[in-house]
């Protein structure tokens, strides 16, 4: 089995979906791993590592993707590498499927099977495949720092001779696995930290990390770990009550997303104008439209004396690490795939079919299916038709 790792494309994009420690892992147990030139070279892993771990380099796109059975990537492929997509081979990647139309039409017509680490189950099973959450701790790390970095005051409290500097006050909005990690970070540099989210279980775990939990007495609990959007009324109410903790705060570091929806609006242009001058916001979610109203993805924006910090793909910043951990994660979900170098998915287990968004070109689920216009399932038999037989799952 051919597995290939194209280079990344998407522009800022510094991660690359395999290292050499688990290229070497996966060759050990059978695969055929095939690594674009340069694809490591962004994270600090150059050609010659992969090619010490048992890897073939491969010069261009199109030889790497040329009879790939299994191609991983970080981010979704274009429209134009899912061309170079052979006839029903698979791919994982992190994929939003709404934002990756044209790519889905390219890859459903080719009949491929594709798996998105966005849709993997919040299970305990599946948690050393979450890739979603390995990001995230990149995320928040990232977010700490780029706070204290970007503060023109001390985040630790310091006794000095010319007197004594009180701790920076960070607010973390959204306790996730980022936001978890942000509160540590923060913690750790020496902040007085105070936490906010609209799932009542996240209590404990922000207060085990040192932080002061803010309950405004608005609660959202959803499904799979994950808060619910509010509705209109209950956003009016958030925001009124977290005004005064902004305005408290030195520094704000916002989490808040809602799997395929845009980022909802936490901090307000009237809540940035009551921060005192020399304020901090820190927007996460920046990408996917940012919790504060005046954010500009990637950019650095001034207003009234506050600084917004509208961080675009964080994890791309940490590239080596971020990588070492989302490789594993892949290691783990080809482990479950099949074994020995193989692929033969168990399409009765939750994580398969939970983290499956096409298979052999049949969209699943009715969200996909209808990005695409079609319906979904039921799913093709593979192999019996007189020719060659398919792989399993594929």
């Amino acid at each position: 089995m051919k597995l290939a790792v194209p280079s990344e494309t998407r522009p800022g994009e510094r991660r690359v979906a395999l290292v050499p420690d688990v290229v070497k892992r996966l060759v050990a147990a059978g695969w055929d791993v095939r690594v674009q030139s340069g694809a490591g070279d962004h994270s600090s892993f150059p050609d010659e590592a992969y090619a010490g771990a048992g890897a073939e380099v491969t010069p261009t796109d199109v030889a790497t993707f040329e009879g790939a059975d299994v191609v991983v990537h970080v981010q979704p492929l274009d429209a134009r590498e899912a061309a170079l997509v052979g006839e029903g081979t698979l791919v994982l990647s992190f994929l939003q499927p709404a934002g990756s139309v044209d790519a889905l039409k390219i890859l459903a017509g080719k009949r491929a099977t594709v798996f998105s680490f966005d849709l993997l189950p919040r299970i305990s099973r599946a948690q050393s495949m979450d890739a979603l959450s390995s990001q995230a701790t990149v995320s928040g790390y990232r977010a700490g720092l780029t706070a204290a970095m970007h503060l023109t005051r001390f985040f630790p409290m310091l006794m000095t001779a010319a007197g004594t500097v009180p701790p920076a006050k960070v607010l973390v909005m959204g306790v996730g696995v980022a936001g978890l990690q942000a509160i540590a970070t923060s913690r750790r540099l020496g902040a007085a930290v105070r936490a906010y989210d609209v799932r009542a279980a996240a209590k404990e775990e922000a207060e085990s990390l040192g932080a002061t939990f803010v309950d405004l007495g608005v609660v959202a609990e959803g499904t799979g770990g994950y808060a619910r959007e509010l509705s209109e009324d209950e956003q009016a109410r958030q925001r009124e009550a977290l005004a005064a903790e902004v305005a408290a705060s030195d520094v704000v570091i916002t989490t808040a997303a809602v799997p395929g929806r845009k980022a909802p609006i936490l901090i307000t242009a009237e809540m940035v104008a009551g921060m005192a001058t020399g304020s901090l916001v820190v927007d996460m979610a920046a990408d996917s439209g940012g919790n504060c109203e005046l954010t500009e993805v990637g950019s650095i924006v001034v207003s009234g004396g506050t600084t917004i910090v509208g961080m675009a793909n964080p994890p791309s910043d940490m590239s080596t690490h971020a990588s070492f951990l989302y490789a594993r994660n892949v290691a783990n979900l080809l482990a479950l795939l099949g074994k020995d170098g193989s692929v033969a998915p168990d399409w009765e287990d939750e994580i398969v079919t939970g983290t499956c968004v096409l298979r052999d070109g049949v969209p699943q689920g009715e969200s996909t299916a209808g990005i695409l216009g079609t319906s979904p399932g039921p799913t093709p038999k593979t192999g019996g038709d007189g020719g060659e037989p398919e792989q399993e799952g594929k």
